[in-house]
């Protein structure tokens, strides 16, 4: 099974981080990262720029509005993620637990949607599993 850890922080998480040297950042978030790799869990995993360098794309109306970022509330903003593969949701559970992370900080941990959660004889379903397919077979080129 594949689970998202989101990273989300509220104002007061966001103070503590910023008066946390760097370089003890990236080493807490580097061991954590190395963890996942050594235990072979971890797929991907992304921190995100600002909120204010990006944008959202609401598509309430007729035509698609977009609006530069800062948005939302803090603790509504993702920071960052991991995906990782793992057996259970007991242990994405532990995984999250092991997260570098503090007060006012917390991860949303959601299962990654998978073939076998989508009817087999959908057209799209089947096209989407080949184009993936066809992605791994040329990335292992």
């Amino acid at each position: 099974m594949k689970f998202m850890l989101i990273m989300r922080a509220t104002d007061e998480a966001v103070k503590a981080y910023e008066n946390t040297p760097f370089e003890e950042v990236i080493e807490a978030m580097g061991k954590y990262n190395e963890s996942m790799m050594k235990a072979g869990v971890l797929i991907a995993g992304e921190g995100l720029t600002d909120a204010s360098e990006g944008f959202v794309v609401d598509f309430s109306a007729e035509a698609p509005l977009i609006t530069d970022g800062p948005y939302g509330e803090t603790k509504e903003l993702f920071n960052g993620f991991w995906i990782i593969e793992v057996s259970s949701r007991e242990e994405a559970a532990e995984w999250a637990g092991r997260a570098p992370l503090g007060p006012g900080s917390f991860l949303e941990v959601r299962r990654v949607t998978e073939f076998d959660d989508f009817p087999a004889d959908n057209e799209w379903i089947q096209k989407e599993e080949g184009w993936r397919e066809e992605q791994a077979q040329r990335a292992q080129q």
